[in-house]
Formats: structure tokens, C-alpha cells, sequence
């Protein structure tokens, strides 16, 4: 039977985001206990054991925002009428009416795949880039395959580079340094007849303006350019079109955010589509 922490380290190795959630306190009556843990999955998707079906509806939503903000978080799951808790940055509180009585704290860290970086070309500067990209714990990508890769840096100097670019666009990537002077970047721009849109994906003269003039300070203005577009303007891997985000309702009966799928319960009343937390939620609105 595969562990949590086994099933983690296969999603780190495949490069899928995911939120690991640990129960870090657990006040009964309840029926998690400190140190439970599970993997919550990009589409909503659960394996492991964090508490009964309510205390996991929470969670699941609460890892999904995690996921999106990139931004560990303490979940406070407390029954109805419990002392509050106040709402502290990194902490959320849940009122969980239907809960079994009890509170769960739930520690939430999003696990998100390292950006990696393709260097094209057999050069001095190419050396450089790849050297700094793996100090800054990029995962430097020696394969002849652009795809899932955050950035491509072409530093052939006149070597190889329209097919590299090429290659970068088809594969999705969104951000391409070509090292070459501005009016060679742009007659090679020209003779590769691309789209307004292919061509705002390359970056030439590739770097920030530093006055880089080795191929060590060339590297850092060629990475300083990528670390602000992963940083700033959230540039994201080349993993082709994202997971779609579960939809998610609000339980009728109790109050709580629930995420849709197959297996929440649910029921159609006057044409209107209601969903609940769990089969007790839907058992009393049906009744009322």
C-alpha cells in the first residue's frame, strides 16, 4: 500500500502541484488524530485521511485556494458555537456546523514543481545561465525537448537558433531569451515570420539592462528577467492548459463550501441545482 509520503514524492518526481495537508491538533470528539495527512490534488482530489466527510469538505477547498496562492495555511475546523478564533494572517477559521463536535487544526503546504529551465547552445554564456539557473534551484533541462519547461534560453550565438525557437514556441513556452544584439534578434524574428503573440513570447536582447558584459554578468541579467516574469507577472510551466477548478456551492442546510463532483450529493429542486456537504445535509433538506 503506497504512503502518503511515497504518493508525494511521485507527484514531486511528475512535476503535478498539490497541497500536503497534516493534522497538527485534533480536540475530540472527533475522529482525525495529530500527524493524519493527506495529498489534495489540483482538481480537487483527495487521498489520504484528514477527518470525517465535513472536516474533509473544508479542507479540500481550503487546499485548492492554497494551490492558487502558492501560500502555506493553518485551517481551524471548529464546531458551531465554539470559542472563535480570531482570523490571523495564515490562518483560517472554519465553522463547521455539521462536524462531529470536535476541532481539527490542518497545516497546509502547497508542494508546486520546480521551474525548469531548457539552455540552448554550447557557448560560454549558455554555461553560465545553466550554472546560475541550478544555484537558484531551477531544474536545468539538458534533454532536446522543451515541453513543461518554464523558460528557454537560446545562447547559440548564431548557432542552431531559429529551430530552437521554434521548438520553444510549439511546445508552449511562454518565455524565450534569445542572447543576440537587437537588430539580429529582430532580423531573426522577421525570417521566422511569426505572430504578434508568437513573438511577444521572445525576449531579445535577452536580460535585464545591467551593462552585463561577461558571460557571468550576462547570465544574471538573462535570469533576473526570468525570476521577475515567474515572480511578477506569473509566468507558468509549458504544461499545456491548466486543471480545471472544481466548481464549488454552498450547502443549503449548513452553511459550508462544498467542491462539486460526482460523488457530492445532490439534489434538483424547481429546475435549481443544490449540493451538500454530506448525505445528512441532503437527507434534511429533502425532508423539509
Amino acid at each position: 500500500m503506497t504512503t502518503i509520503a511515497e504518493r508525494a514524492r511521485e507527484l514531486t518526481v511528475t512535476r503535478e502541484p498539490f497541497v500536503h495537508a497534516t493534522v497538527v491538533r485534533a480536540q475530540d470528539p472527533t475522529s482525525a488524530r495529530p500527524g493524519d495527512d493527506a495529498v489534495i490534488r489540483s482538481d480537487g482530489s483527495i487521498e489520504g485521511f484528514v477527518g470525517g466527510v465535513c472536516a474533509e469538505s473544508s479542507v479540500r477547498a481550503a487546499a485548492l485556494d492554497a494551490l492558487r496562492d502558492g501560500t502555506a495555511l493553518l485551517l481551524r475546523v471548529l464546531p458551531e458555537g465554539a470559542t472563535p478564533f480570531p482570523e490571523t494572517p495564515g490562518a483560517r477559521v472554519v465553522v463547521n456546523p455539521c462536524h462531529s463536535g470536535g476541532a481539527i487544526e490542518v497545516f497546509l503546504r502547497p508542494v508546486l514543481p520546480t521551474p525548469a529551465l531548457r539552455v540552448v547552445g554550447d557557448t560560454p554564456i549558455s554555461a553560465a545561465v545553466a550554472t546560475l539557473a541550478a544555484f537558484l534551484d531551477f531544474d536545468v533541462v539538458a534533454a532536446d525537448d522543451s515541453t513543461g519547461c518554464t523558460a528557454v534560453v537560446v545562447a547559440g550565438l548564431g548557432k542552431g537558433e531559429p529551430e530552437a525557437i521554434r521548438a520553444a514556441l510549439d511546445a508552449g513556452v511562454g518565455f524565450i531569451a534569445l542572447v543576440a544584439s537587437g537588430k539580429r534578434g529582430a532580423a531573426l524574428l522577421d525570417e521566422l515570420g511569426l505572430t504578434d503573440a508568437e513573438r511577444a513570447r521572445v525576449h531579445t536582447p535577452a536580460g535585464l539592462e545591467i551593462g552585463a558584459r561577461t558571460p557571468a554578468e550576462i547570465a544574471l541579467a538573462i535570469m533576473g528577467e526570468v525570476v521577475r516574469a515567474i515572480r511578477v507577472d506569473g509566468l507558468a510551466p509549458a504544461s499545456g492548459a491548466p486543471a480545471a477548478r472544481p466548481q464549488q456551492a454552498v450547502d443549503p442546510v449548513c452553511g459550508m463550501t462544498v467542491l462539486v463532483g460526482a460523488e457530492t450529493p445532490h439534489a434538483r429542486v424547481d429546475g435549481q441545482d443544490f449540493w451538500f456537504c454530506c448525505a445528512g445535509c441532503l437527507a434534511s433538506y429533502t425532508a423539509a
